[in-house]
């Protein structure tokens, strides 16, 4: 059988490295990566469905799915994971010292469904009791004027969302004092430069994270990996066969993480980060897979339900291919 040749579009974290060069293969595939940023893969994906293999938005899969339009189906494989309290950036002129101080705020986000933006809303609900509604919402480019959202969406009636001004961006915004917030996956540029006026909203996160996962045992999903449905189709092995190479890929960066011989990455008490992390969340502290994920899937389809993004609850076993729902044990 001749090998198929795939175009796969994922970001070059250390956990696909191994794919990348080669060290890992996906069964019967020869692999075309391109390294793309997420907010491009996202955008060619979802608009023009380009690529064999993607990196994907948790939530714009979930809204295609919902719908039932879905070019890619999804894998139980997910490159990013993030606990996003560092995400909340505040004007700190404002009054706002703690989630409630958010009620009535004009608050900006890139896109109201980029999963970051529904972890959040979702966080700031349940552990703080602000709701969605409790917000006023502006959506727009974080620091190119124009972005729009890439999926149609009908939110609630109660939510209030406006798009801004087409020749502004929400970064200059909030230096500028025209939002009081912003919720975004990428810190603003005007939070790096340390413009005055702009501060997170938990300024010392970590423990903040840890706590919540302490609490809930949510490590929360970002992006999924999707095949495109039609390969998926003709090629009933394939989900499998990249689900596999994807979970390879990912024990060797954690087994490269924990070698002390030489630093895998450029932090200098990197040792002490993977042993507390170990200690706190598992050795597998990454895990792909549905069962060791379905608390932090079944979370995130309740939010997206609650939030508007999708019309109804979608079931965890309905996300991804099949054949990836079970693995084979010896």
């Amino acid at each position: 059988m001749s090998e198929l040749s795939l175009s796969v579009a994922c970001q070059g974290y250390d956990r696909v490295r191994a794919l990348v060069d080669g060290r890992v293969r996906i069964e019967g595939c020869r692999a075309n990566f391109l390294p793309l940023g997420p907010e491009e893969a996202f955008f060619r994906a979802f608009r023009h469905a380009e690529f064999d293999v993607s990196e994907l938005s948790f939530s714009s899969y979930l809204m295609t799915l919902d719908r039932g339009d879905p070019a890619y189906v999804a894998l139980p494989v997910f490159p990013s994971r993030m606990f996003r309290h560092s995400a909340v950036y505040v004007r700190s002129d404002r009054g706002i010292a703690a989630p409630k101080d958010l009620k009535g705020r004009l608050v900006g986000v890139p896109e109201y469904q980029v999963t970051a933006a529904v972890w959040v809303r979702g966080m700031l609900q349940d552990e703080y009791g602000v709701k969605p509604k409790d917000v006023r919402w502006r959506s727009g480019g974080l620091e190119e004027p124009g972005r729009e959202e890439k999926l149609p969406l009908a939110l609630p009636a109660e939510v209030e969302l406006e798009p801004i001004a087409r020749e502004k961006t929400l970064s200059r915004m909030l230096e500028g004092g025209e939002l009081d917030a912003l919720v975004a996956p990428r810190a603003p540029s005007c939070f790096v430069r340390g413009a005055p006026g702009v501060a997170r909203l938990f300024p010392d996160f970590r423990p903040v994270e840890q706590a919540y996962f302490a609490m809930t045992g949510l490590f929360p999903i970002m992006h999924v990996i999707g095949i495109r449905r039609s390969l998926c189709e003709a090629h009933p092995w394939l989900a499998a066969s990249v689900t596999k190479a994807f979970a390879q890929a990912k024990e060797q960066a954690l087994a490269e993480l924990a070698d002390v011989t030489a630093l895998a990455a450029s932090l200098p008490w990197l040792p002490a980060e993977v042993e507390d992390t170990r200690r706190r969340m598992g050795a597998d502290w990454w895990p792909y897979g549905v069962d060791a994920n379905r608390r932090t899937l079944e979370t995130l389809t309740r939010y997206a339900h609650e939030q508007g993004i999708t019309r109804r609850r979608l079931a965890v076993e309905e996300l991804f291919a099949a054949s990836t729902l079970e693995r084979t044990k010896i």
